[in-house]
């Protein structure tokens, strides 16, 4: 499709929401009948209000609150989610409510193995069904029926709001679990049971119902809803707007606009896509409108955007997860992440400031501004409920809990007011569930005290009141973006029951620690001058390691959402990089990074797609884009495995001076790499000038004395030319 940028109008609603619904999973694919639409509004309420009042008062026991989770992503997938994205229309001889009676069948089915393991829990003596402590490793035939339907509609449900990729890969682990002996080398094992297979996927701790859905049905589904609703309670229009006074005057400005209201949006959101859309609406116009190509606008929300899932204090899925994995407070995973999202940012925000100075872009007028002083009269509101969502999650309550409070206070914000009596009762709840918290000594007197009065200030809120079908469609969007995380949280499940039974994260460990280690041994000759030694072995056999790493994240990373991927590489990454002396935190975190770059790689970059449709440019030209963008920052999460001290957290332990030290390299090696991208610093670069900002960039991200003498090295002929060109008088035209 050629490039146009002929639209230049202001996308609807309507147009922003069709492409949002295309590109991102949440999208509504299958049209049903009125009478099954609100069936299903229903259902998808339900299933919220279930988890809104669970987080709040008290969780069932696990096999019964994933089963409920697992059986609302059934109903809901099947519903709205057809066998292919292009299916042939079924004859409505075949349909109830415009949904095929076969999806139907596959409903039940799913929701009666996703039920059948609370039920059985404690045995079923008529249907001479133990308890399930007996039979744990010994199950019957039940188990076994129940247990294969699970697997294979959990994979078909993944499939269908995710596509093939990733199913084909758990396939490949559960190949790898059954026909263990047929493996070659240091892969071969004995091979798992296939009753006991089924067993380890099914049942509780390990496989489906492990730590993956877990964390989604308890604590990502929660947060994924607050956000939902404080986006559209106005919190989004808040950063948007506060994003465009900050940055919105200066060189590239609405480029610059863009990068800020994502990573202030990226607070809030989980989803690249929604983030995309929301923000780009505004800032994709504003960027082509003051000169930049449709493709590099589109590239620059997709890159700015992808950024949402390492920004704290809300980072999707995954850093849940990190946080179950590592066995950590959610807290201590939000501190970790605050310079690796910084050193995302400062990395598009050089590109885009270079190339705006590239290509002479200016800023936008001060009529285009919005007035700080009008921006908070009418918005300080929607920021009560992100405050109350942060300080009682920091003050060591749990997560749920902690989300708990902010949905309350978003709808608090966004639906009540004194003008409307009836809206009161969302207050007056609130607050009776605050007080009763209190007393029973859930809740101290400050958070009491902050949270009673976060409700009684939202009353105040100057902009309009959203009415309750507006509510009640924030809530059911939320829901839908949430079912993808799930399906794909409950496949992963069967990675995990993988890995743990057969032992292969460690096996494919020492397979990259030892191939690493050949390689620095065969190249370690070239870095030896007579007794001086540049690199040392091991230096190198970890630098060797983090590539490898790093190329199978952003190669598994096309079609693979960065919670599966995350889970999927980072059980090979930890044992590879605990021999070579990572701390966990830092080899996560490298992990999670590289997730988030293999959604702006190109050919499925779905953020980039959206921002394409929003443009009006060519899809693939944008992925590139997005890509290049984030080339500078491709090498980043090198820094926190060299020096951990980055992460604040890290078992290594945190020095001031040290820290300072780190991250002024590592900001400056990523400048250089963006200079080296955009091929302009102070004036344009020639490919020399080029290669030697890209070498010095690589070399000083990681940061030691030796490094960053080479990289001043490297970079000092480069800076001395473009001083040059910067003063040399301006060549004329032709």
């Amino acid at each position: 499709m050629p490039e146009t940028d002929s639209r230049e109008h202001q996308l609807t609603a309507e147009e922003l929401a069709r492409i949002e619904e295309e590109y991102d999973e949440a999208g509504a694919l299958r049209p049903v009948s009125a009478t099954a639409s609100l069936i299903l509004r229903g259902v998808a309420i339900a299933f919220a209000l279930y988890h809104y009042l669970t987080a709040g008062f008290s969780l069932p026991p696990e096999q019964w609150h994933m089963g409920w989770h697992l059986s609302g992503l059934f109903v809901l997938v099947y519903a709205f989610f057809p066998v292919w994205r292009r299916a042939a229309k079924a004859p409505d001889r075949l349909k109830i409510g415009g949904i095929p009676i076969p999806e139907l069948v596959l409903m039940v089915l799913g929701i009666a193995a996703a039920l059948y393991v609370g039920f059985a829990w404690h045995g079923l003596p008529l249907l001479g069904i133990e308890e399930q402590t007996f039979r744990m490793g010994n199950p019957n035939d039940y188990d076994i029926v129940f247990g294969c339907i699970l697997i294979v509609l959990v994979l078909d449900i993944a499939r269908r709001t995710l596509g093939w990729v990733l199913p084909l890969i758990i396939c490949l682990f559960m190949s790898y679990a059954l026909f263990g002996p047929y493996f070659p080398g240091i892969l071969q094992h004995p091979g798992v049971n296939f009753r006991t297979f089924v067993s380890s996927m099914y049942f509780p701790q390990e496989g489906i119902f492990g730590v993956t859905l877990w964390v989604v049905s308890t604590i990502v589904f929660h947060f994924v809803l607050f956000g939902v609703i404080a986006q559209r309670t106005g919190l989004g229009k808040l950063f948007i707007d506060n994003a465009t006074i900050l940055a919105g005057r200066y060189t590239g400005g609405p480029a610059k606009v863009s990068v800020v209201s994502s990573a202030f949006f990226g607070t809030i959101s989980g989803s690249s896509v929604a983030n995309t859309v929301s923000t780009g609406a505004l800032t994709i116009p504003n960027m082509k409108r003051l000169g930049y190509p449709g493709h590099f606008a589109g590239g620059v929300e997709a890159a700015a955007s992808a950024g949402g899932q390492i920004t704290p204090p809300i980072m999707g899925a995954a850093a849940f997860i990190m946080a179950e994995f590592l066995e950590l407070p959610y807290t201590t995973i939000v501190i970790a992440a605050i310079f690796p999202a910084f050193l995302h940012y400062v990395g598009v925000f050089a590109v885009v400031h270079l190339m705006a100075r590239r290509l002479d872009l200016r800023g936008l007028s001060a009529e285009m501004l919005p007035r700080f002083r009008e921006v908070w009269a009418r918005g300080w509101a929607n920021v009560i409920p992100l405050f109350a969502l942060l300080i009682v999650l920091f003050s060591g309550y749990t997560p749920y809990m902690s989300a708990f409070c902010g949905i309350s206070l978003a709808v608090i914000v966004g639906a009540a007011r004194l003008s409307a009596p009836l809206t009161l009762a969302y207050p007056a709840a609130f607050i009776a569930f605050v007080l009763w918290k209190y007393t029973g000594g859930g809740f101290d007197l400050t958070i009491t005290a902050l949270l009673c009065g976060g409700a009684v200030l939202g009353l105040f809120n100057p902009e309009k009141r959203i009415e309750t079908s507006g509510l009640l469609e924030a809530v059911e969007t939320g829901v839908k973006y949430a079912l993808a995380v799930g399906a794909a949280s409950a496949a992963v499940g069967i990675v995990v029951g993988v890995i743990n039974t057969t032992g292969i994260g460690f096996r494919i460990g020492f397979m990259v620690t030892s191939g690493s280690a050949s390689l620095a041994e065969s190249v370690h000759g070239f870095f030896v001058f007579g007794g001086f030694e540049l690199f040392a072995r091991e230096n190198l056999q970890l630098f060797i390691s983090l590539i490898l790493i790093a190329v199978s994240c952003i190669l598994m990373g096309a079609g693979i959402p960065t919670t599966a991927l995350y889970i999927m590489l980072v059980s090979v990454a930890q044992p590879a990089l605990a021999q070579l002396g990572v701390p966990p935190i830092a080899s996560h975190m490298f992990v999670l990074y590289y997730g988030v770059v293999a959604e702006i790689t190109p050919p499925v970059c779905t953020s980039a797609y959206a921002a394409a449709a929003i443009a009006n440019s060519n899809p693939f030209r944008t992925g590139i884009s997005a890509f290049t963008l984030g080339l500078g920052k491709v090498v980043a999460p090198m820094a926190f495995v060299y020096a951990p001290v980055l992460l604040f957290v890290s078992s290594t332990g945190f020095d001031g001076v040290v820290f300072a030290y780190a991250a002024t390299s590592a900001v400056l090696g990523v400048v250089a790499l963006s200079a080296a991208v955009v091929g302009f610093f102070l004036a344009p670069m020639n490919a020399l000038e080029r290669l030697l900002c890209a070498f010095a960039g690589l070399i000083a991200i990681a940061p030691s004395w030796q490094s960053d003498l080479i990289a001043l090295a490297c970079v000092a002929p480069a800076l001395l030319w473009q001083l040059a060109k910067r003063r040399a008088p301006a060549a004329a035209p032709g």
